[in-house]
């Protein structure tokens, strides 16, 4: 199946309201090209250096959507292109991200990435530190970051109800911030190849979704 006839078969499954992050961290400019002749014009990327580098590569109407955590010492690799940062995942890294965005005369569209699989590794706010920062008032304090939403991962787990557990938690946090933004705090960003449609069960406005279009990545390369 062409990645085209993926693109098709996946946004199909997809309700009207919810955009598709095609994810192309590891995978050629070719291969992206051949989802932006279908059509596809979101994609998502986990390394700076190599959405940067696509950046320069590709055409210009591309919307870029940082998925991945971003060290504060990467931000200027992507600030005068990005269109949104999904792993806003720290204090240092919000003053990072409106350090730079201010010095490139930008607004940054950013998520806020909440810690909620059982998996350590995966980045994230702890919630009841989010949740103090955000009641300080601290984002008024950083008027070039726009903040839209909420990110997060579920535990990597086959076990549905772990799963059901972690997005029901995030659908939750994000109806808890709420009244600390204006109206375009709208995106719940949830939901990856293999749990997406569960996602859509809890709200997602934006699904994350890699290997369904672009087939099995080869890390050893």
């Amino acid at each position: 199946m062409s990645i085209a006839d993926r693109i098709l078969r996946v946004k199909s499954s997809l309700p009207g309201q919810v955009e598709l992050v095609a994810v192309s961290k590891t995978y050629p400019a070719q291969r992206i090209m051949e989802a932006y002749e279908a059509g596809q014009r979101i994609f998502g990327e986990n390394r700076p250096q190599e959405m940067a580098q696509k950046y320069e590569e590709l055409p210009k109407d591309i919307e870029w959507h940082l998925i991945g955590h971003l060290q504060t010492n990467k931000v200027k690799m992507v600030v005068p292109f990005v269109a949104m940062i999904h792993s806003l995942d720290s204090v240092r890294l919000a003053e990072a991200i409106q350090k730079a965005a201010a010095a490139a005369g930008r607004t940054i569209d950013v998520l806020l990435e909440i810690h909620v699989a059982d998996e350590e590794s995966k980045s994230g706010w702890e919630w009841a530190e989010l949740q103090e920062y955000v009641r300080s008032g601290a984002f008024a304090r950083l008027p070039n970051l726009r903040v839209r939403g909420v990110m997060g991962v579920a535990t990597n787990t086959g076990d549905e109800q772990v799963i059901r557990r972690d997005f029901a938690a995030l659908q939750r946090y994000k109806s808890e911030l709420s009244p600390y933004f204006g109206p375009e705090f709208d995106t719940l960003s949830i939901g990856m190849s293999h749990d997406y449609r569960i996602a859509l069960e809890y709200g997602a406005t934006l699904v994350r979704i890699g290997s369904l279009i672009f087939g099995a990545r080869d890390y050893s390369k």
